[in-house]
């Protein structure tokens, strides 16, 4: 296959599956019969796992030098794991 039809092919596979990503329905929870975004569910477990790890480390005594920066990297970092792994 020569590289005209190697682009042609890679446009029109990528066209096409961008043009039906679009039709699945948004990730939504059901909660006693109200519709909540599923970003919000997994903000709130990465906000309980950051905590969680927050106190496993004072727990074994373990000093982070940056904190500030390190707790809300790792609540951002246990959202997005969340959001890949489930949805």
């Amino acid at each position: 296959m020569n590289c005209k039809g190697f682009i042609l092919l890679f446009i029109l596979t990528t066209g096409l599956s961008l043009m039906c990503s679009g039709c699945s329905r948004a990730p939504a929870i059901d909660v006693m019969g109200s519709l909540f975004p599923a970003w919000l569910l997994c903000i709130a477990l990465g906000i309980l796992l950051a905590v969680f790890t927050r106190w496993l480390l004072l727990r074994f005594r373990i000093q982070l030098v940056f904190s500030a920066l390190a707790y809300p990297f790792l609540a951002a970092a246990f959202t997005f794991a969340i959001w890949l792994v489930f949805f």
